[in-house]
């Protein structure tokens, strides 16, 4: 397997991790290209910004027509840049098209002006707040979900009336180039959504080229780089920043579909998922059923490079040392491998990997592993579970299995998560009204629903006097009985 390179004419290059054929290749983008794209987008974001909401969703529903008639494409090529099984690229196509309609669809609503109280000392006033966009946003995106993920921020400001300049991740280029030619062929003749291509150098030059904001997906470690970047100018960022989420099996719960959850969520897409399961934390009483089944199912899931397979081989070439790492401190510390070990890890392909009785100050439970390895751990109660789960630097999400939904949400608020799904794995990336996002490691932020919306927008309030006030206040005439009053509000009104 090989990594995307650059040759010597300044071209990206990416290949199929299944082959290590060539995929696609592309001019990458300076900082000279990437600050005339910002001014191109400049310019479109005028026209966006102006246009009527009714018309904003039109184009937006023909770009989502767009991709969903070219939906098999577009999967094809999520296939060939990252490995994964084509049926699970469409599926990842399918999500984003539903959070275009969404947003299309709501984005009026959410962001139009509306009227709020005035208050007793604004009682002459019409009080109304809006959102605006803020003009151009920078998008980089991450390659192991390269339409789902970016298209949360680009298809969300876009709704908001922003033009956007997206940098793909440089393992995915010919996804994010797909993106911006489906959106050209939806809306032509403005420049309203871009590409430029790359690696970090490219991305740190988006982060300087003055976007009205940027939003970022990646590895905490470069999201502070990029935070960085931006601080210089004080634009504004959005950071999804990865996870280490955690799986708990309560006592009431149902061991088959805890066991069938937990294996997709930690296989899944070869274990490269943010919001994937990492940790897995079982009640005592169930703790020897719910391994001796997760033990059976995951032997029976295969990673590899064919049809059969049931999920593709590592998109990044260097994860698999990460990967390797976790395996051997965890086996270092007293952990066990039930399924796999060591040799799990192939060229291009790891196979699953069950650990148990793995310490708590492993990196295998504390760093972010994205890879098909899953840790399990036995705990006296689903107290202590919740304990360990909010005992890290990462917060994105995480599920919780039992019998007693009205149970489960109790349980949920007490996790130090941006989303949790009870019963289910990531179920809450397929409901467009709900937003996504983290704390700590995993980021700032949301996108999706109408908090996403409101991230690509600015607040404006407006105070519009309607009459004369009784009392003015805010003059260097005021009188000494309007002062007599407000003594006597704030005693009377506002001090009981």
């Amino acid at each position: 397997m090989t990594a995307p390179s650059k040759t010597a004419t300044g071209e990206l290059i990416s290949t199929d991790p299944r082959t290590g054929a060539e995929v696609a290749r592309f001019p990458i983008a300076d900082a000279a290209t990437v600050a005339e794209t910002v001014d191109r987008a400049r310019e479109a974001a005028q026209w966006w910004a102006g246009l009527e909401p009714k018309a904003r969703r039109s184009w937006l529903l023909r770009f989502r027509a767009e991709l969903s008639r070219r939906a098999e494409e577009l999967a094809g090529v999520v296939s060939a840049e990252t490995g994964k099984p084509t049926d699970d690229a469409l599926l990842e196509v399918m999500l984003a098209v539903v959070h275009i309609d969404w947003a299309a669809k709501n984005a009026a609503k959410v962001l139009g002006r509306r009227k709020v109280s005035a208050g007793l000392l604004g009682a002459n006033l019409a009080a109304t707040v809006e959102y605006l966009p803020f003009g151009v946003v920078g998008v980089i995106g991450p390659w192991n979900y390269p339409v789902y993920t970016p298209m949360g921020s680009v298809t969300y400001a876009l709704a908001a009336g922003n033009a956007v300049v997206f940098k793909p991740s440089e393992l995915t280029p010919a996804v994010g180039q797909f993106i911006a030619d489906a959106w050209h062929a939806a809306c032509p003749g403005q420049p309203v959504l871009q590409v430029v291509h790359g690696a970090g150098e490219t991305g740190a030059a988006l982060c300087r080229s003055g976007v009205d904001k940027l939003a970022f997906t990646g590895s905490a470690r470069t999201a502070r780089t990029v935070m960085a970047a931006c601080a210089e100018s004080l634009t504004p960022v959005t950071i999804e920043g990865g996870g280490k989420d955690a799986f708990i099996v309560d006592r009431d719960a149902d061991i088959d579909t805890a066991v069938s959850t937990a294996a997709f969520g930690a296989f899944g897409n070869a274990g490269q998922t943010c919001a994937g399961v990492e940790r897995v934390y079982v009640v005592d009483e169930r703790f020897d059923e719910f391994v001796e089944k997760l033990v059976a199912t995951s032997k029976s899931i295969r990673g590899g490079d064919d049809d059969g397979a049931n999920y593709g081989p590592a998109t990044m070439p260097k994860q698999l040392q990460v990967i390797a790492s976790h395996i051997d401190d965890a086996l270092r510390r007293g952990g066990r491998a039930l399924v796999g070990g060591r040799e799990s890890v192939g060229e291009t392909t790891v196979q699953p990997v069950v650990l148990v009785d793995v310490p708590e100050d492993s990196t295998a439970v504390t760093d972010e592993t994205f890879g098909p390895t899953v840790v399990v751990n036995r705990v006296r109660s689903v107290e202590e579970a919740i304990e360990r789960a909010n005992d890290s630097t990462y917060g994105l999400s995480a599920a919780i299995m039992t019998r007693d939904v009205a149970r489960g949400r109790e349980l949920a608020r007490r996790l130090r998560t941006g989303a949790v799904a009870v019963n289910s794995f990531l179920s809450f990336a397929s409901v467009p009204a709900l937003p996504f996002g983290g704390l700590g490691d995993s980021g700032f932020g949301r996108i999706h629903g109408a908090d996403g919306l409101r991230e690509f927008s600015r607040p404006q309030s407006v105070a519009a006097q309607k009459f004369a006030a009784p009392m003015n206040l805010l003059s260097f005439e005021r009188k000494a009985r309007d002062m007599t009053t407000v003594r006597l509000m704030l005693k009377h009104v506002y001090g009981r």
